[in-house]
Formats: structure tokens, sequence, C-alpha cells
């Protein structure tokens, strides 16, 4: 059955203002996003420039009933001083205090909202070693807290807002004002602010990809064979593997959409059955650091040659991170006419660019895509396949000459060709 992208919802039929749009955002976050319960703690984090959006957000948190909204902001200013004036061993440092008190509040039961936005380039022109350190310090410091996330016990989502810094990046020839409106007018589209009721459109959308995740999950693929002129890569998947897409519901039995936009139905791999070779088709933005024109290969599920045009060194950082950081932790499929990709716009931001293409990410994988993960010890969760590591990176692979097949028993059946789906 050939099948085409569910396309964006038709605009408001009055034109909205910008802060009416910001507020609309702000309402779709708390109630589509993360479905936050009355009485349930909300923790935020955001860059500095979203502020008007976090204000936005923490009305409609209160409004739904939230018992209190904590957020931490951050300040590319404050970042670049670290780099600029620290001392050498400050870098293998991390505020453990403050990320053992953030996963205590998960486990007190308060909901996660990132609003994405950072300079994707802002610790470029640093020295790539100690940007290496305080990475490895500050993904060990976190590993509490996202345990927690990964295994879903948490209702959690991740918005964007519009920065000036990215902003001047995604829209390099316009004027600063121009190319942040722009982003901002990208952003509205891409989170279906626009439509009459924006929870409605929403709603349509997670039973889109919820349906074709339940075709996936009965085929029961044993691989994935993607293949392009620039990749020919088999991924193995997970033994008792589960296909998530859309909204889903949370280990405390609440309903969210992690991802806002969304647009891509994902799994977890076999940790050990990844063969071939990899290229990316978007540069990604690794924790300020761009990284361009990646190229792996893979054998016996583990990355053994690496390069990057751009980001070389901290590519070798990233994988070597830990063990598990050279391994797949998620495969996703997303059509090439998906509504991002129909932009045309390379957002330098995964958020959007993973809802652009089909990607795969290093590092830990998702307990809830394996039936009965969630309830799995680490020991239970290997034997299985599923990776573990300090790092969790998607990257983007996908394009409109990507073909893959399913393969089960070792017979391979189409799934998609040159980058769209033919079955679901």
């Amino acid at each position: 059955m050939t099948t085409v992208a569910v396309p964006l919802p038709p605009t408001a039929p009055r034109q909205l203002s910008h802060e009416q749009r910001l507020d609309r955002l702000a309402e779709v976050a708390v109630k589509a996003g993360l479905g936050l319960a009355h009485g349930q703690e909300l923790l935020i984090t955001a860059p500095l420039d979203a502020l008007p959006l976090v204000r936005r957000v923490t009305e409609h948190a209160y409004k739904a009933g939230a018992s209190l909204v904590t957020t931490f902001l951050n300040d590319d200013e404050l970042t670049l001083a670290r780099y600029r004036f620290a001392p050498d061993d400050a870098f293998d440092r991390a505020n453990v205090w403050l990320q053992d008190g953030i996963a205590n509040a998960y486990r007190s039961g308060a909901a996660r909202l990132r609003i994405a936005g950072d300079d994707p380039a802002l610790l470029a022109k640093q020295d790539a070693g100690k940007v290496g350190r305080a990475n490895l310090a500050a993904s060990k410091a976190g590993r509490a807290a996202l345990d927690i996330v990964t295994r879903h016990e948490i209702n959690w989502s991740i918005i964007a807002a519009a920065t000036p810094a990215w902003a001047a990046l995604a829209f390099p020839h316009e004027s600063p004002e121009n190319a942040l409106a722009k982003l901002w007018n990208a952003i509205f589209a891409s989170t279906r602010i626009d439509a009459d009721d924006p929870v409605a459109a929403w709603k349509a959308h997670s039973a889109h990809l919820q349906k074709r995740s339940a075709m996936l999950n009965e085929k029961r693929y044993d691989a994935l064979h993607f293949k392009s002129s620039v990749t020919d890569l088999r991924v193995g998947l997970s033994d008792g593997h589960k296909w998530l897409g859309g909204g889903s519901v949370a280990g405390n039995g609440i309903a969210c959409l992690p991802n806002m936009p969304t647009e891509e139905v994902f799994t977890t791999p076999h940790k050990d059955r990844t063969q071939g070779t990899v290229a990316s088709t978007k540069p990604l933005s690794y924790q300020g650091v761009l990284i361009k024109d990646i190229r792996v290969r893979f054998d016996g599920g583990r990355i053994v040659e690496a390069t990057a045009s751009e980001g070389q060194s901290t590519l070798e950082r990233m994988i070597g991170s830990d063990e598990g950081a050279r391994k797949l932790g998620e495969v996703a499929l997303v059509p090439h006419s998906s509504p991002i990709s129909a932009t045309g716009l390379l957002f330098w931001n995964t958020l959007f660019d993973e809802n652009a293409a089909s990607h795969i990410a290093l590092g830990q994988a998702y307990s809830t895509c394996l039936e009965g993960g969630e309830t799995m010890t680490p020991e239970q969760l290997a034997s299985r396949g599923a990776n573990d590591s300090l790092i969790h990176v998607d990257w983007m692979i996908g394009s409109g000459e990507m073909n893959v097949d399913g393969i089960r028993d070792g017979q391979a059946e189409p799934l998609m060709r040159s980058g769209e789906f033919v079955q679901g």
C-alpha cells in the first residue's frame, strides 16, 4: 500500500499575532506535549533567549494545575566564560549535586520540558579537548536522570524557541530580524499551532504515527537494510523489539508527546547486529560543535571506522565516551516527504532535522522499545540486545534516494523506496 505523509493542518481562518502564536505553542506544549497532570511539578530547561516562551509555558502549566514550576536557564556568554577563563582541571568537573537533584525530582513525579534553541555552533572555536572532557563529565553526572527519561518513567517533551544565534545559522543571508522571524514561522508551522484546534491536530497526527508503528510491529522484521549511493547498512533489530511513534503513555500513566515536532517511528536495534557503511545526509550539531559529512563503518555492531569533513576530533571524542557510544541505540524511519523535509530548510537542530530524514542514534537505547523493557534490569535489557551508554546522539541518514528493505527469516521486502513508505 502506498502512503503519503500527513500534511500540516490548514491554518486558522484569522491571522494570529506572534504573541498569540507563542501562547498557542506554550499551551500545546503543556496540554499535548506533556499532558501535565493536576498537582504535578514541572522542571523546565531553556536558553535565556527563550524566556518569553518559558513565561507562557509557566502560565499554562499553573492553569493546568501544576503544583510547582522550576526553570533552569542557560546563557551562552556564561558558557563561553568557562572556556575562556576556567583552569584546565575545571573541565573534568560537573554539577553532580544539581543532576542528582533533577533525578530526584523525576523520581518524585516531576514532568520534564526542554526548550531547545541554543547556538548550534557555540563551542565550534573552543578547545576540542576541553569540550570533550566537559561533555563526558556532564554525561556521567546526568546518567541517573537520563535513565529515568529513556525508561519513559515520567512524562516529558521537547519543543523549541527561535533564538538570534540559531536563526543566523539557519538563515545566513537574512537580516537578524528577518532570520528570527523566519525561524519562528518554521517552528510554529511544524508544531501545528496555526491549526483551528492545535491540540486536536496533534492527536490526529499522533494517531497516524501510531498506526504506522502498529504495521511495523505486525511485520516482526529481524533487520532493516538501508541502501543508497552512499550507504549500505544492515541494522539488526533487538529481540522482542517494539516500534513506537507519536504519543505514548509514560510509566506514571500520563500520555505525552516526547518530541514536538515529530514525524518518526522508531525502535531499538540489537547492539551487536549492525553491519556495513553509512553516511550522514545532514550536519550534526553536538553540544555546540558542528560535525559535517559523517561516514562510519560498522562491524559486529560496533563502529570501527569514522570520519567527518568537519568536527573530526569531536566525532572521535563522542564515540569514545564509552564502549556503548560506538553502537546503535535507536533506528528511526521518516518519509522524505515529511512536512519538515518539504520546507527544504536545514535547521541545524536535531529536534527538527531528525524529523526530516530517517536516522540512527549512537548510544543509550530506549527500554520502552522492547516488550516489557520498562521493568527489565540492565542485564536483562543487554541480553535482548539493548545498548547501554552515557550518550544518545541522533544523526540523519535518510534522503530522497534511500531505499529500505525489511528482512524477516532471510527474506527481504520493500519498506521504503526513494525515501517514501511503500507499506504503512
